[in-house]
């Protein structure tokens, strides 16, 4: 049924603001024309305001405001990343879905997202605040490379995540390594990248998203009042969510099929333009010892790359003390 009506959409999107029949639809869709009045209904219902008149047809006005399949594909101009979204209004968490759905077989590309998360995670099983008016989605992948790459994309989508929230809301966000997005100092989105693989091939891979979009400061417990923000209490307005989902996926296929030609230079690149402190001096944790040390950016295989006492080299382990 989805996929019937996203058709439809589709149709309605690529007349360009003009009407289209009841008779084209059927033909296009090899579906009788009740059929196509039904869906129509039913996209009505989903909250599409759809004009129908006698001897033109049917023409799409306007989307719903709220997040459903339909509305997320409506508009998002991709080849293959979201062809295929699972939308839940609340659900434990986006990741697990994800990952029993990828083990399913679920194809490459699919997003799972959700108005709320219930049990949300983060990196090293840390609860993940993720109530209503902020995007938690999962991008399930099947790429070829090799498993050690995989923390690459991590950096990837925080690269793709800064570029979008920057290109619709004119905010520029920091990305804290490995994973974190920072808007003046407070944590406004993270990324989960979790794998299921073998010893040189992955089956999946899914990328977990965390935005904080339209929360207000009452909308935080009171412990998180000083570390999390959201992009409405940082740009003092509300924002369409749909716009920046969209954002997010146009630019992930993208740069990920650019990734895959091109390998991590660019993506290096751009994390450094985005990386938080960089070339400021942090204190490093280690089992034996705290220190002070400079971070000077990425390394070609994505890890940090710090200066410690005039020598530089990377970080694979440790903690920074932000």
């Amino acid at each position: 049924m989805e996929n019937t009506r996203q058709q439809i959409i589709n149709l309605l999107e690529e007349a360009n603001e003009q009407y289209i029949s009841g008779q084209q639809i059927s033909n296009c869709l090899q579906i009788s024309r009740t059929a196509v009045w039904k869906h129509i209904k039913e996209l009505e219902k989903d909250g599409y305001k759809i004009e129908a008149v006698a001897k033109k047809g049917y023409k799409i006005l306007e989307a719903p405001n709220k997040l459903s399949a339909n509305t997320i594909q409506w508009g998002l101009h991709t080849n293959w990343l979201g062809k295929h979204v699972i939308h839940k209004t609340s659900i434990p968490s986006t990741q697990t879905l994800a990952q029993k759905l990828a083990f399913e077989g679920a194809d490459h590309g699919t997003v799972v997202i959700a108005d709320e998360q219930t049990a949300g995670k983060g990196r090293l099983n840390r609860a993940w605040f993720s109530p209503n008016q902020g995007i938690w989605m999962s991008i399930i992948l099947r790429p070829s490379f090799l498993p050690l790459q995989a923390s690459q994309l991590t950096l990837l989508t925080a690269t793709i995540l800064a570029k979008s929230v920057e290109e619709v809301t004119g905010l520029t966000p920091s990305i804290k390594w490995p994973n974190d997005l920072l808007i003046q100092d407070r944590k406004v989105a993270g990324i989960l990248t979790e794998m299921q693989s073998e010893h040189d091939h992955i089956q999946y891979l899914i990328i977990g998203i965390g935005m904080n979009v339209n929360q207000n400061e009452k909308d935080f417990p009171e412990e998180l009042h000083s570390k999390a923000t959201s992009i409405q209490i940082e740009s003092g307005k509300e924002w369409d969510m749909r716009i920046i989902i969209q954002a997010v996926l146009q630019h992930f296929e993208k740069q990920y099929d650019h990734y895959l030609q091109k390998g991590f230079s660019t993506v290096k690149e751009i994390w450094e333009e985005y990386g938080y402190k960089i070339g400021e001096v942090v204190t490093l944790r280690t089992t034996q010892e705290e220190k002070q040390v400079t971070l000077i950016g990425l390394q070609e295989d994505g890890s940090l790359l710090i200066e410690d006492s005039g020598t530089r080299h990377p970080l694979y382990s440790g903690e920074i003390i932000w």
